[in-house]
């Protein structure tokens, strides 16, 4: 696996902060951001089904929305 960084949170000190990776091997997307605790957010998001204790949810601000455009490149046509 070969990560290639996409891009920091703009917005944010440069620490800790959240990041977007595409993965050079298959493509998939490395994202850290803040998890998300809230309980009222955590039961809409499990509408859907519920959360394996393995996965977690996290948020991102909008304005790293072009790092996620830019990560996909022309593989966002694949799916």
């Amino acid at each position: 696996m070969t990560l290639r960084f996409i891009g920091i949170d703009p917005g944010t000190d440069g620490n800790n902060c959240p990041s977007v990776w595409v993965d050079e091997t298959d493509g998939s997307l490395v994202i850290q951001g803040w998890e998300v605790t809230d309980p009222a957010e955590l039961a809409q998001v499990s509408e859907r089904g519920p959360i394996p204790d393995h996965e977690k949810v996290i948020r991102i601000p909008r304005r790293m929305a072009h790092f996620l455009t830019e990560a996909c490149g022309d593989k966002a046509a694949d799916v």
